[in-house]
């Protein structure tokens, strides 16, 4: 069974993004891209996953490894699981039996929008991606709230379900200035501790057809504040193609970052979107910086063609993101993953004008892919965690929380028989650890000491 689609008259999040075209007129690795200098107060560049901190050695006892039979061991020395045996004194964590699963990485996220914490917002009617626009802009000045405890609170619950890193997308447009990339800065410095981040200057409004928007992306770009720049349909919401294209790899070559668009355009128009991506990412040899998200125009492609389209992104080494929105939409990632494209599963927005669903839940996330692309074998349940997991780890250019020695300690704790079962009923994380580090018990943040987040 699988869920029924929006009646035709029906519009929301779900329909925007299914026709995009039409209203608005598993995985190739992405290391971090070099950044420009940044100003001296500029927030700290997103984590590798390299930089962990002496955290000693401590024993995760009776734990069972991907859902193995036997319970084990796990040993981690200064942040990275270790091959031997733990040495006397060490810190001890009981497992009690749990299952040990890699921690998950979010690959596409809105944090600056969400509402998550905060009172109920009733959320209006809306005909077309203009007058969802328009009511971001509305709910971003109706806030108490500033963007930073909006975007820390919905961050930190993201880590309490196992999230690892994150790829946060922040709206910027002469609406908001630069508040919503500010604001995800100061959440992500808070939380460098339990989760590594990657900024993206994201133009929702437009890059071309709302002016000033431009400025605001290389200004963005020059304080060192975000990692990525975005962009949103070059041809069917900007409707000036080559000119948003231009402007976008104009400022990630001039600042050394990377890039990450917005594609839901269908058909010729986001197949034409999509090869002017892949012309300046050739022309410019930003191999293994340039991101696209959602690419609504690839699923519906005859074989012949996806595999062309594929082959060029490999060659780049140009990532994919999917939010898995509906069977006829999600990206398919086991024919990308044949010829080497790597494929990252994210959040998307939570709960803000758009919508009023979303969790940043990544587990959820997982059993939604399972769910849109009706699985139902256990290989096929798991491959759809290890997408949640290492999928999103390749986009942002991190090592494999695969549990491995040498691996990064960053796993979760959960009660299950097996890693397939834990996919269908999505346990409690009973605990999680970035780094070697509890920064998450039962559900609640922590300063990464036991103590409770603030």
């Amino acid at each position: 069974m699988q869920p029924s689609s929006p009646s035709p008259s029906a519009f929301s999040r779900r329909s925007v993004l299914a026709g995009a075209a039409a209203i608005a007129g598993t995985t190739a690795a992405v290391a971090p891209a070099p950044r420009a200098e940044a100003a001296p107060d500029a927030p700290p560049p997103a984590s590798s996953g390299e930089a962990r901190r002496h955290t000693g050695t401590v024993v995760f006892r009776d734990v069972r490894l991907l859902g193995a039979r036997d319970a084990t061991d796990l040993v981690v020395v200064d942040g990275r699981v270790s091959r031997g045996p733990a040495p006397r004194g060490a810190k001890v964590v009981q497992g009690g039996g749990r299952i040990a699963l890699p921690s998950l990485v979010d690959a596409h996220i809105h944090p600056d929008k969400t509402t998550w914490g905060g009172s109920w917002v009733s959320r209006r009617p809306a005909s077309g991606i203009a007058d969802y626009v328009a009511q971001d802009v509305d709910l971003f000045h109706g806030q108490r709230r500033s963007v930073a405890e909006r975007a820390y609170g919905l961050m930190s619950h993201a880590v309490t379900r196992g999230t690892r890193a994150m790829r946060a997308h922040a709206d910027v447009a002469p609406a908001y200035g630069l508040a919503g990339v500010e604001g995800v800065a100061e959440a992500r410095k808070r939380l460098r501790h339990a989760l590594d981040v990657q900024g993206v200057a994201f133009p929702q409004h437009g890059v071309v057809r709302t002016p000033g928007t431009a400025e605001l992306l290389e200004e963005a770009a020059r304080s060192g504040a975000v990692d990525m720049i975005g962009g949103i349909d070059p041809g069917g919401f900007d409707q000036a193609p080559e000119e948003q294209l231009d402007l976008v790899f104009g400022i990630a070559e001039r600042h050394g970052i990377g890039v990450d668009i917005h594609l839901h355009d269908r058909g010729a128009k986001g197949i034409d979107a999509m090869r002017g991506i892949i012309d300046r990412t050739r022309a410019l040899s930003l191999h293994g910086k340039v991101t696209v998200s959602h690419v609504f125009c690839l699923p519906g492609l005859e074989d012949g063609e996806l595999d062309s389209v594929a082959a060029d992104l490999a060659a780049l080494d140009i990532a994919l993101t999917t939010v898995a929105p509906s069977d006829s939409l999600v990206l398919p990632i086991a024919r990308l993953r044949e010829h080497g494209v790597r494929v990252g599963l994210g959040s998307d927005g939570v709960r803000d004008s758009w919508s009023p669903f979303g969790n940043a839940d990544m587990l959820h996330r997982a059993h939604l892919l399972g769910w849109v692309t009706d699985v139902r074998l256990d290989e096929e349940l798991t491959d759809c965690y290890r997408v949640a997991a290492h999928g999103g780890a390749d986009v942002m250019g991190l090592p494999h929380a695969d549990l491995r020695p040498g691996a990064p300690a960053d796993f979760v704790l959960v009660r299950g028989e097996c890693l397939p079962q834990v996919v269908v009923d999505m346990p409690g994380r009973d605990l999680v650890v970035h780094g070697g580090i509890v920064v998450a018990r039962d559900g609640e943040f922590t300063a990464g000491d036991g103590r409770p987040g603030r």
